[in-house]
């Protein structure tokens, strides 16, 4: 058993153990008692109060007091049987703890004595018949009423907090305290507090006198360096004042004798810290002043009356010579007259408006200390007086020039400041600022006011794109003053509190900018030579065009330099002053644009920053040495910390100027990013970074629909059939005879035939269906994107123009275009010694691919019945490797090595299984499918192992007594994957296609030959035209879908893979498994496919009555590689749904 134990000793009443004060004893009533006999007695009741901490002894290895699950009592050591009765058990909770150190001036935690303290409470509902001295409340305080819940008022019970002590020595002190959080008591006047102060029964009545024990209270931060301290000499209350009717006032004040009264000034506080400032007295010594009432003021240290943590309430034998035992009671300790000053607050603004020339805003607010919203308590009021003014002007001074000038200067300058002056001093918080400067000397009431005071300013001035506008209307040259604008900001915000000494911050910003837009003039030189020709098969010669002139030059130079320095105040002499600390920066920022439409199909865009930095020495720029050092940076260009570029080309196919092909589109887009990112300074030997990236985008629409318009017979598909259009067609060529005369003056008569142009092809019924067959495909969409990146690490040398650097020829345009490296190029590159050699040198060489493919389209083989069909293949793959300079022989030989190849990625392909879908399925029993997929596996094991050199080298060809081959056995990743696709999607093992397994570059894909199959979804809403289905139908819709999917995601290289010869195959033999190592490891295999829906009908009546009926059928193939479990999960589902639809239904 683990418990703590608690002992009370137990004897007769008239032992002095069994008095108040005694034995955790904190009162007794004797009460009568009406006997059996019919005789009455007097019974004697104790109420014990025992801490929890005051345990007698411990038991077993019990750590606290966390986890208490049960309370028991005993009683022992009796000599005869005794009958106790027991009321209640009670745990209580008190906030006043004891404090645990003496309450003394020496300003150091020392233990305190081990004299004995109850803390406990007295009230008027348990202790009004305390003896010797009943508890009373003192008669200006009244009691709470409350309504019950039968609705009668009751008064609340009111109480006081008990202090009972003994063995308490001369100079000895025990107290208890109270922490919370910061408390402000500056809006009030007063601190009160009842007191009573009693001896013990058990002690003799001379041994204690009036003023023998002294209460003590002190408050502030802590209670042993910190705080204020009121000390009363307290007036007993003698046991003779039983004799008095207790609900007298002549009782209660011998109870609450006034003499005991705590009632201070807190004024008197703050004067008595203040007087002591002025003195020579340190602060570490506490300070006393005996007040007219005989009360005793001290101050020890700092405190403040603003952020009070904490109240101790204590009480001292100050004269009695022998220890003495009693008791000290503290009620309605309070705060009072509430400082209810007022403030106000104003506001206002005044704006100019001066024409076209700009506007002028003046604004200010103000409060004064007292203010407050209605919402806000006394105590949440402003505590400063605050001032704040701006002043903004908005100009445009180009108005000021004659306007043949065209000149634009916008200028924008403000000003602002605000400044709260704190009521009390930020330093000792609960003295007043006024008061303070008062009593300084005049020399010092400038800088006590400057340090207490909360000042900002901010000085602003502006001029943005100030340029000359045209004025002289004509075009616009490469060479204009007009393309040329220029931007200066200033800014400086200056700012002082108690902690800020100074702190300023100065920014200068400039920017030059040139913007060249002409309008695009395209030459065309063929167009001349095909001015008369009628026919389109010359328009890609006669439209042949192109433009010598960018669209766009564009350059801007912006450049910004910031001074920020702070200093800390220090509060202390100066030798103790804080450094100032320096926020400094000056950087040189450089934008380039260039859009440039080549031909009006094909069109450039450039882009490109580079951002560098002027280093400049430490601190301020005080020296001519200094200021020179930065100029000389400045026009360096700087130090390049960024330089990043966007080349985007986009080109058109002029498929539109060929007549056969006009009803074609396609376009080509292709993206080269490129970024250098300069080394930290203070590791420049690991190299800078380089990026690149690029872009690839191919789009192809074919609009069949364009291609049928060419047809005069196609095109009449489209065009309800006419009976005269067939007599019209029938008789569109009409011969006509008539005369003619020769030169020779001769007559001859001839036939001529005449073809009316208005007529049109006539169709039949069957040739309007073979038409509408021939013509199905409406329209084909394809797409093709591939975006790589490469990040490396550890690159040595630094950049020109467009990137490279033109000395060392590097990185190479290759790169800069968006090339994507491969292990040959890091290789040529480190031995161009442009890569890092550094030991420390550890960060990755990075890649990733993302290919995505999709094609759609649309066919229509009669009318109302549309079938769209889409392709899909995704593949996306991470490539990382380590690129340094090491020696991995453990001699003295360092290269260039290639470590910790790891690639990884995922593979997502549209693709078709319902072969194996609709077969007998129990899930009881093996499935004939999977039958099938165990027997793939020998032929494809037979197919790798005649494939892989590594297997034909070994006896026999590498075939094995159980049918498979060496290194390939059942279990091997290469045979389940394909093994796994032929037998569910109905695919011959001896055609399906097998992983690669190589990774020559990013691009290098293992599921290369598993090409996308498509999926389809198909509407058909022609029933509601059938003759007779209209009167019963408005809308039928049959409808069926097919969504298949194969995908392949989270595959990772292997460690272990290795291909000695390089043959394209693996080499290395695992004995555990018996398997080749593959270069990748695939975690699962996921088939999954749906009929949504297999049929589905979707019914509108023409009475509103809807009707629909679904029936899907879904199935999801999961292959686990890693456990080598197969999960299948079939879902058939039947959705049948009705509808009633009733207009102006009126509820």
């Amino acid at each position: 058993e683990e418990y703590f134990q608690y002992k009370i000793d137990i004897k007769r009443s008239d032992d002095p153990q069994m008095q108040i004060g005694s034995n955790y004893i904190v009162d007794r009533k004797e009460v009568p008692v009406s006997l059996a006999d019919g005789t009455t007695r007097m019974e004697t009741w104790y109420q014990f109060r025992i801490p929890v901490g005051s345990y007698y002894g411990k038991v077993g290895t019990i750590p606290d007091f966390k986890s208490i699950r049960f309370i028991r009592m005993f009683m022992t050591d009796f000599e005869d049987s005794t009958t106790l009765r027991f009321a209640t058990l009670q745990l209580t909770r008190n906030i006043w703890r004891k404090f645990q150190s003496k309450v003394d001036s020496t300003g150091l935690y020392t233990a305190a004595s081990t004299a004995p303290l109850n803390v406990g409470a007295v009230n008027i509902e348990e202790n009004d018949k305390r003896f010797p001295l009943p508890y009373r409340t003192p008669r200006e305080i009244q009691r709470v009423q409350t309504l019950s819940n039968n609705g009668v008022n009751l008064l609340q019970n009111e109480q006081a907090m008990q202090l009972q002590f003994c063995e308490l020595v001369q100079n000895d002190a025990k107290a208890v305290f109270q922490t919370f959080a910061n408390r402000d008591l500056r809006q009030f006047r007063k601190l009160q507090m009842y007191l009573h102060a009693e001896r013990a029964q058990k002690t003799a009545q001379n041994s204690i006198r009036d003023n023998d024990l002294t209460a003590v209270i002190r408050m502030g931060t802590d209670f042993v360096s910190n705080y204020y301290e009121i000390r009363i000499p307290l007036t007993l209350t003698q046991f003779e004042a039983s004799s008095l009717d207790p609900n007298s006032d002549e009782y209660n004040d011998s109870l609450w004798n006034p003499r005991n009264e705590l009632n201070v000034d807190l004024l008197t506080l703050t004067k008595l810290k203040q007087a002591r400032n002025l003195s020579s007295i340190p602060a570490i010594q506490i300070f006393r002043q005996l007040q007219e009432n005989g009360h005793t003021y001290a101050v020890m240290g700092n405190p403040n009356l603003g952020e009070i943590k904490g109240i101790l309430i204590g009480v001292e034998n100050t004269n009695a010579g022998e220890p003495v035992c009693g008791e000290m009671w503290a009620n309605e300790l309070r705060l009072s007259s509430l400082d209810e000053k007022g403030g106000y607050a104003a506001l206002a603004r005044v704006d100019v408006t001066l024409a076209d020339l700009g506007s002028i805003s003046l604004s200010g607010n103000v409060h004064t200390q007292g203010f407050g919203t209605l919402e806000q308590r006394v105590n949440e009021r402003y505590r400063d007086n605050f001032v704040q003014f701006d002043v903004t002007a908005n100009l445009e001074l180009g108005k000021l020039l004659p306007k043949n000038a065209g000149m634009s200067i916008p200028v924008l300058a403000s000003y602002t400041q605000s400044v709260s002056t704190p009521e009390y001093d930020p330093y000792d918080q609960d003295i007043k600022l006024k008061d303070k400067l008062s009593e300084a000397d005049r020399s010092k009431k400038d800088s006590i006011r400057n340090a207490a005071i909360d000042f900002t300013s901010t000085t602003t001035l502006n001029f943005t794109n100030v340029k000359k506008n045209k004025t002289n209307g004509k075009k616009p040259k490469i060479y204009d003053i007009e393309n040329v604008d220029v931007s200066y900001s200033y800014l400086k915000t200056s700012s002082h509190n108690p902690l800020i000494e100074y702190n300023d911050v100065t920014r200068h910003r400039g920017a030059v900018g040139y913007n060249f837009t002409p309008q695009p003039k395209f030459l065309t030189p063929f167009k001349k030579y095909f001015k008369s020709t009628k026919h389109h098969w010359f328009d890609l010669l006669k439209d042949f065009n192109f433009n010598y002139v960018p669209t766009q030059l564009t350059f801007r130079a912006d450049i910004t330099r910031q001074f920020g320095v702070v200093k800390p105040r220090s509060i202390g002499e100066d030798k103790y002053g804080i450094p100032e600390t320096y926020d400094k920066y000056f950087v040189f920022q450089r934008d380039y644009i260039m859009r440039w439409k080549f031909t009006q199909s094909l069109e450039l865009d450039y882009t490109a920053t580079n951002n560098s930095r002027i280093d400049e020495p430490f601190g301020r720029l005080d020296s001519k040495d200094k200021r020179d050092s930065v100029w000389k940076n400045l026009l360096k260009g700087g130090r390049n910390t960024l330089f990043n570029q966007t080349a985007n080309f986009s080109y058109t196919l002029p498929t539109a100027k060929l007549p056969l092909l006009d009803w074609t589109t396609m376009n080509l887009k292709y993206q080269a990013a490129y970024r250098w990112i300069g080394a930290s300074r203070l590791a420049v030997q690991l190299g800078n970074f380089l990026e690149n990236g690029q872009q690839k985008e191919a789009t192809v629409q074919l609009d069949f629909t364009r291609l049928y318009q060419k047809s005069k017979w196609l095109k009449q598909l489209e065009v309800p059939s006419k009976i005269e259009d067939k007599e019209k067609w029938k008789n569109r060529i009409t011969r006509v005879k008539d005369s003619v005369t020769l030169k020779s003056g001769k007559r001859v008569l001839r036939t001529r035939k005449i073809v009316d142009k208005t007529a049109v092809p006539y169709l039949g019924t069957g040739a309007r269906v073979f038409g509408k067959l021939l013509t199905s495909v409406k329209s084909v969409n394809m797409s093709f994107s591939e975006t790589a990146n490469t990040r490396l690490p550890g690159y040595m040398d630094s950049t020109q123009i467009l990137g490279e650097n033109f000395r060392s020829m590097q990185p190479g345009f290759d790169f800069i275009m968006g090339y994507q490296p491969d292990t040959n190029w890091l290789n040529r590159k480190a031995g161009q010694n442009v890569i890092t050699r550094d030991s420390n040198f550890n960060y990755m060489f990075q890649q990733n691919l993302d290919q995505r493919f999709t094609l759609s389209g649309q066919i229509e083989p009669i009318r109302d019945l549309l079938i769209t069909v889409n392709l899909s293949k995704t593949f996306n793959k991470n490539y990382s490797e380590t690129f340094r300079y090491i020696d991995t022989t453990g001699g003295n030989n360092p290269s260039f090595k290639h470590l910790n190849p790891y690639a990884g990625g995922g593979f997502d392909v549209s693709y078709i299984s319902f072969k194996t879908l609709f077969g007998k399925f129990d899930p009881n029993r093996v499935s004939e499918t999977f039958k099938t997929f165990e027997a793939n596996r020998l032929v494809l094991s037979r197919r790798l192992g005649q494939k892989n050199p590594y297997t034909q080298a070994q006896p026999g060809g590498g075939l094995q007594a159980d049918g498979y081959y060496y290194g390939y056995n059942r279990y091997a990743v290469d045979v389940l994957i394909p093994s796994f696709i032929s037998a569910y999607t109905g695919q011959d093992p001896e055609n399906v296609a097998l992983i690669k397994q190589n990774n020559a570059n990013i691009r290098s894909n293992p599921f290369k030959a598993i090409l996308p199959k498509p999926n389809w979804k198909l509407d058909y809403n022609g029933l509601s035209r059938v003759k007779g289905l209209e009167k019963i139908f408005t809308n039928v819709t049959l409808s069926h879908g097919y969504t298949g999917n194969l995908s392949m995601n989270g595959f990772t290289s292997a460690l272990l893979y290795q291909d000695q010869s390089r043959f394209g195959y693996p080499s290395f033999f695992d004995t555990v498994s018996r398997n080749y190592i593959p270069y990748f490891l695939v975690p699962n295999v996921t088939i999954s496919e749906s009929f949504g829906p297999l049929v589905g009908f979707d019914m509108q009546f023409v009475n509103q009555f809807q009707a629909k009926f679904e029936y899907t059928k879904t199935r999801t193939l999961s292959l686990s590689l890693y456990d080598f479990q197969l999960s299948e999960v079939r879902t058939t589902e039947f959705i049948v749904g009705a509808g009633y639809r009733k207009r102006g239904l009126k509820l």
